[in-house]
């Protein structure tokens, strides 16, 4: 068996790869030369040396392979069967090359069945679209994506696609769009993000290189994207603490200078009736200190001096120190809890985990203060541990960001706000990030934004 699977292997790789019908005869030949062997076993035998052909190929080749290898299976077992019908009658022999061509039909289906049921339930969408247009197969995720039944998209040509009563306005809108890029402006590849904020990538294998058919593939690349946009702030955040290195100290120590002068000029300007200048001119110099300060955090933040402490009573702590400033923005925080009975115990630096919850709470209240309607702004404040994780969700009902915003909110010096630093969020993210934890982002554009934090447990 190891021999016949040593002769198969390179003849059917040199076919499927090659596709030219010279490759074929060797098919006749093993036909010829596996007699005895039952169509079962070579079923058997074609299936494992396709699995190893197919195992480093992405989707779109592996479909257009398994398609030539059921011409080179279909050659093989025809000629097996071929080689074992002894000298009849004419009609004998017809009779039984009929049954065997039969047999080996329903030998191929079952293989084609097997490979199509791989197909159907893959993680990417895949479509298959005739010479003519018409779809000639979909697999379950596909369908899922339109949300549409299969069944009733075998068949359909493009426009009763885009005109079927079940497709969605914003997925015909999609669809156009791709068409567009992939068909009219022949693009290998096409990225967008769905109504939930996925990150859905499409590719296309044309006509002239999958034997008249197009192949759609689409796969869910939101993981991928959220390692990239991760390793992109690390590097962002790298950059700045270079920057702060070179010149944080250098901005610092003139400005100090220049408040002392203030100082000493202060008399004198009053004298003029000019305090006002003067006090200006002292509250400038202060608040570019706290930017160079926060600066230098967002570059470097301390080693965290981590103690065990309880993660609902550090909540407490820090709603009793924002509560009142809520009061006065007309706004209600809700505590919630899913760990009542038990202490969730995190190791964390709690000086730096508040700095993180109070920045959070204040841009909830700045979000709140930004709605154009007179409701009652309202936080809620989630605890809740998954076992490895204290989670601490913080959801507000303010205006929401668009997704142009939520992609640079980590960015430093990003800000939304005219009197910002844009470095709050930043810091915070460092910090977390030192911690060992994470910190993530859900938002939409007039309902509100939810900040959700990570932190290790307490082991």
């Amino acid at each position: 068996m190891q021999l016949i699977r040593k002769r198969y292997f390179p003849a059917l790789a040199e076919y499927v790869k090659s596709g030219k019908e010279v490759s074929l005869y060797k098919a006749s030949e093993l036909g010829t030369d596996l007699h005895g062997m039952h169509p079962e076993e070579v079923i058997a035998i074609h299936e494992e040396c396709m699995l190893i052909i197919v195992a480093n190929v992405d989707s779109d080749e592996a479909i257009q392979l398994y398609n030539r290898s059921f011409i080179f299976l279909i050659e093989v077992i025809v000629t097996l069967r071929l080689h074992g019908i002894p000298e009849k009658s004419s009609e004998q022999r017809f009779t039984e090359m009929r049954e065997m061509l039969f047999r080996s039909n329903r030998s191929f289906e079952m293989v084609k069945n097997k490979y199509e049921n791989v197909l159907q339930h893959m993680d990417n969408g895949i479509a298959l679209f005739d010479s003519d247009g018409i779809l000639s197969f979909i697999n379950v995720q596909m369908a899922k994506m339109l949300d549409i039944p299969r069944k009733t998209l075998i068949g359909c040509n493009l426009n009763e696609i885009l005109t079927h009563r079940q497709l969605s306005t914003a997925t015909k809108k999609v669809i156009v769009r791709l068409y567009k890029e992939m068909f009219l402006r022949r693009s290998g590849y096409y990225e967008f993000q769905d109504k939930d904020g996925k990150h859905l990538l499409v590719t296309v294998t044309y006509g002239d290189q999958l034997e008249g058919d197009f192949l759609i593939n689409v796969k869910d690349v939101s993981e991928y994207k959220q390692i990239e946009q991760t390793a992109l702030q690390n590097d962002k955040l790298a950059m700045l603490g270079r920057m702060s290195a070179a010149i944080a100290h250098e901005i610092r120590n003139p400005l100090t200078s220049i408040r002392g002068f203030i100082q000493l000029l202060r008399p004198y300007l009053m004298q003029l009736g000019k305090e006002e200048y003067a006090r200006i001119i002292l509250a400038e110099i202060d608040r570019a200190n706290d930017i160079i300060y926060e600066f230098l955090n967002s570059s470097k933040p301390s080693a965290p001096m981590k103690k065990s402490v309880s993660i609902n009573r550090l909540i407490n702590e820090v709603v009793l120190l924002s509560e009142s400033e809520a009061l006065m923005r007309n706004c209600h925080f809700q505590v919630e809890t899913y760990d009542e009975d038990t202490e969730v115990m995190v190791s964390i630096d709690v000086k730096q985990i508040k700095q993180v919850i109070l920045n959070i709470l204040k841009n909830s209240l700045d979000a709140i203060d930004e709605v154009s309607d007179q409701r009652r702004g309202r936080i809620d404040i989630i605890t809740r541990s998954d076992g490895q994780n204290a989670e601490i969700t913080i959801r507000d009902n303010g205006k929401g960001m668009d997704r142009a915003t939520l992609a640079r909110l980590f960015d430093p010096f990003f800000t939304t706000k005219e009197a910002g630093t844009g470095l709050g969020l930043s810091v915070s993210y460092r910090i977390i990030r030192n911690h060992g934890g994470s910190i993530r982002v859900d938002s939409l554009e007039g309902s509100g934004t939810s900040f959700t934090i990570y932190l290790p447990l307490t082991e």
